[in-house]
Order: structure tokens, then sequence, then C-alpha cells
């Protein structure tokens, strides 16, 4: 092989990874951003996982830590 061919590989393969790079950004950029979806609240007003919240199987899990 000469230098001449790897040069000349070396600045396909560059090409390459740059088309596909711009190919992916230009992909992303057209994108519309998704609407959020409204939050639905449980029976108790309180949000679906909203932090900490006693459960009964938290309970169970307290229960079966005392000595």
């Amino acid at each position: 092989m000469t230098t001449k061919q790897r040069l000349s590989r070396r600045g396909f393969l560059a090409g390459a990874g740059a088309a596909s790079v711009a190919g992916a950004a230009a992909l992303v950029a057209t994108q519309k951003p998704a609407k959020p979806e409204p939050v639905k609240t449980s029976k108790a007003g309180i949000e679906p996982g909203a932090g900490y919240q006693l459960t009964e199987h938290v309970r169970n899990y307290y229960r079966s830590t005392t000595v």
C-alpha cells in the first residue's frame, strides 16, 4: 500500500464520520418537541410518584426490621 491510498482511506472515513454526525444533528433539529401530558392525580389528590408515601408495603417493611 502506498501513502496516497492510506490518506485517501483516512479522508473517506473522516468524511463518513462527519457526514453521519451532520445527518444526526439535522434530524434532531427538525423534530418538534413532544407536548407534555397532563399530570394524572390519584383519588387522594396526590400525584403518582410525588415522593415518599407511607403505604402498606412500607409499613410491613418497617415491622420486619424491628428487633
